[in-house]
């Protein structure tokens, strides 16, 4: 399948070294704001196809999946644009800026018949798979408590410092800490409290995230862009506990006994970065003729953007744009 990539910074470039290493894709074009860059951008990784507009890739008929590799206010507009062109859509995390906007880009997608999902990688990770089967095997007994943790040294990161561009450490990071647990617990929850401190730009560097669940279950995420962490998802149950290492992309899970003593260790298959795995996944569902993939349906990434915004509102924290 011939993939493009609109936007041309880092994170696309993680995806195209992939690209350009899988066998079932290609990595066929890339746009940019200029074609100086694109044309850069497409020498470096191999693409046949450099565009200096998002509008020529998206007019380009030989495209059958977009990669939208812009910061997180950018991504309606230009998930927006692929959509009314026919193109499916991957889309990186923050799914968007709000819910306000994941509501109105899954309607779309849904009238439109056009394919779209959240590219939160670790969503499809088969490390994702491995932890539920652990649980469900009932290695740990019964879980009671999760918590899962983020922090890179970002501070001085334009995207992250500007509320133009949605910035903070929440949407671009703790959304990993989040997801971890909501892939442990699911989404049941019955009250949250948090905090977080703010930068002088006014975007929150570092937050502490509370979850209670109907069913008693507790879960505590937090996450920095101030420092890094241990970045470590622990999972506890009344029988022992799991570590996953590196939230992130997990590397590994370490199984405990409830006095802490060391049981098994379960590594992760072998991968190019990782990303391959929500490109094979959104490969499928295109050629399944859905509109969503199954990892992350819509109304996930709907779930978890309400949550973020719940969470800003908390904060104080409102976007110019919004």
């Amino acid at each position: 399948m011939n993939i493009g990539i609109l936007g041309a910074g880092n994170i696309a470039g993680n995806m195209a070294r992939t690209l350009h290493e899988m066998e079932d894709a290609t990595f066929y074009a890339v746009g940019a704001r200029d074609k100086e860059r694109a044309e850069a951008f497409a020498k470096k990784y191999g693409a046949k196809k450099a565009y200096g507009s998002y509008e020529e890739l998206v007019n380009d008929p030989e495209v059958e999946l977009i990669y939208v590799a812009t910061p997180h206010s950018h991504h309606f507009e230009h998930a927006k644009l692929c959509i009314e062109h026919g193109k499916p859509v991957l889309c990186e995390k923050a799914f968007m800026a709000n819910a306000e906007q994941a509501r109105e880009i899954c309607k779309l997608a849904e009238e439109r018949n056009v394919f779209l999902t959240e590219a939160i990688w670790t969503r499809y990770l088969p490390s994702r798979k491995m932890i539920d089967e652990v649980i469900q095997r009932g290695e740990i007994g019964e879980v009671t408590f999760v918590t899962a943790n983020l922090g890179y040294d970002i501070k001085d990161v334009e995207r992250i410092r500007n509320p133009a561009l949605a910035g903070g450490g929440l949407l671009d990071i703790g959304i990993y800490p989040l997801t971890f647990i909501s892939m442990v617990l699911g989404n049941d929850i019955k009250e949250i409290v948090s905090t977080c401190t703010k930068t002088e730009t006014g975007v929150d560097e570092q937050c502490a995230i509370i979850l209670k669940y109907e069913n008693g279950v507790m879960a505590v995420a937090h996450c920095s862009i101030l420092c890094g962490t241990e970045q470590a998802g622990f999972v506890y149950g009344t029988e022992g506990y799991l570590m996953a290492e590196n939230i992130n992309n997990v590397t590994g899970i370490k199984v405990y006994t409830k006095d802490r003593k060391f049981v098994k260790e379960y590594k992760v298959p072998e991968q190019i970065t990782g990303f391959e795995y929500q490109v094979r996944a959104s490969m499928k569902a295109i050629r399944e003729g859905k509109i969503e993939c199954e990892e992350i349906p819509h109304a996930e990434s709907i779930f978890m953007m309400e949550l973020m915004d719940k969470l800003r509102a908390d904060w104080g924290i409102r976007y110019p744009f919004e």
